[in-house]
């Protein structure tokens, strides 16, 4: 399965229609937004996101980043008939797909106990799938992604969620200096996704 990862989008509406149009020329069955759709909850910067995916008939799955609030999230989901993975599980083809949303920092945001713990709650219902995929807006702390900001830690709760429910594949987005970057952790795949998005053949 194709799919199409990424994050940041901050209310881009030019960003988003192009990242419908790269998803619909790769053939993608599904795109996964990390996070920070909008931009600090403006009423502008929340319309037009959405859209230029379901245009191209395309399957979507979002989480809240440390910019949206759960509300603005699941408005969106709703209005848009996509799903919001944030504390959630979704099964696709063999692959399982679980979320969480916000960040260790910021005006949204959750401590590193909440985030281990939503994961692990998410995990549960599809913890013996073949494939899993976690998607999460902030990065894992002990990584090269951590290093490359001064002031963006990674989380030590996503870290922890890592190491004992052993995902496949993490898809992450928040530091912008990360973009495109990926890593191992043990034996996982981390992709920071970025705004220019990852495609992915699973």
């Amino acid at each position: 399965m194709k799919i199409l990862a990424a994050g940041d989008i901050h209310g881009d509406k030019s960003l988003a229609e192009r990242l419908a149009e790269k998803a619909d020329k790769e053939k993608v069955k599904l795109v996964i937004l990390c996070g920070d759709l909008t931009s600090k909850e403006e009423p502008d910067k929340t319309s037009g996101i959405i859209g230029p995916f379901l245009k191209k008939n395309q399957k979507v799955l979002i989480i809240p980043g440390n910019h949206d609030s759960f509300a603005t999230t699941d408005f969106l989901a709703e209005f848009y008939g996509i799903k919001n993975i944030h504390g959630y599980s979704v099964k696709y083809e063999d692959i399982g797909l679980f979320g969480c949303g916000f960040a260790n920092i910021g005006v949204n945001q959750l401590s590193e106990a909440e985030i281990f713990s939503t994961l692990k709650n998410a995990n549960s219902k599809i913890k013996t799938m073949k494939k899993r995929i976690m998607v999460t807006h902030v990065h894992p702390s002990k990584t090269k992604m951590e290093k490359l900001s001064n002031f963006v830690k990674g989380s030590s709760g996503v870290t922890k969620a890592i190491n004992q429910l052993k995902p496949d594949i993490v898809l992450c987005s928040h530091i912008h200096e990360a973009e495109g970057l990926e890593e191992k952790v043990g034996n996982t795949r981390v992709i920071n996704v970025g705004r220019a998005g990852k495609i992915l053949d699973i």
